[in-house]
């Protein structure tokens, strides 16, 4: 075997070993081996049409050892989390979970898709459900924007005018009652992650 393509193997299978990890975690994780390649996973899915790989092309690109592939796609950071896809599988595959483990897997690894980075928009997210209990959307489209591209949010002001104008966007940001429990929600879910 050429020694170019030891690393890639390798480190494919460091992922593949973490990603079985991550399976653990739900209960018929496993089921996954049990895929058909029937498409219902796909044909269900109401944003299957934004992914760059469909759930149905994950489980094959998985079997065929691509899985640094599957990281580095939009597809697990798109997923509408409806469960549509693990209600009609007919092997009772829990697709959704199973998207789940690989975006862990992503973060854990720090493996994000090329000139998407909806990672950012998340971490944003929960930022300011720690800091204000609810989301304030004028500093998390600041902080997304800050992060990735801030020219393109001189093309959403229009928008955010026009949803300040009535009444559906805020300057400041409001903290609910309660932080603390919200809080303890949150460092709760990162304990048990490992954050």
């Amino acid at each position: 075997m050429p020694k170019t393509t030891e690393p890639v193997l390798k480190r494919e299978a460091e992922l593949r070993a973490a990603f079985w990890d991550q399976v653990r975690s739900f209960p018929d994780g496993q089921k996954i081996k049990n895929c058909l390649q029937c498409g219902t996973c796909t044909g269900t899915c109401p944003v299957s049409y934004t992914m760059d790989i469909t759930p149905r092309e994950t489980v094959a690109l998985f079997r065929a050892g691509m899985l640094e592939e599957i990281l580095h796609s939009r597809t697990i950071w798109i997923c509408a989390s409806c469960y549509s896809c693990t209600v009609r599988c007919p092997q009772g595959i829990r697709v959704t979970d199973t998207l789940y483990a690989l975006k862990r897997l992503a973060m854990d690894k720090k493996i994000y898709p090329d000139n998407f980075p909806v990672y950012a928009l998340s971490r944003a997210f929960v930022h300011n459900l720690y800091k204000y209990g609810r989301n304030f959307e004028l500093g998390l489209g600041a902080a997304y924007f800050l992060k990735t591209n801030l020219m393109k949010a001189f093309g959403q002001a229009g928008f955010g005018i026009a949803m300040m104008s009535r009444g559906r966007l805020s300057l400041r940001p409001h903290t609910i009652k309660k932080i603390h429990e919200m809080r303890a929600i949150i460092d709760r879910a990162n304990e048990l992650e490992g954050v």
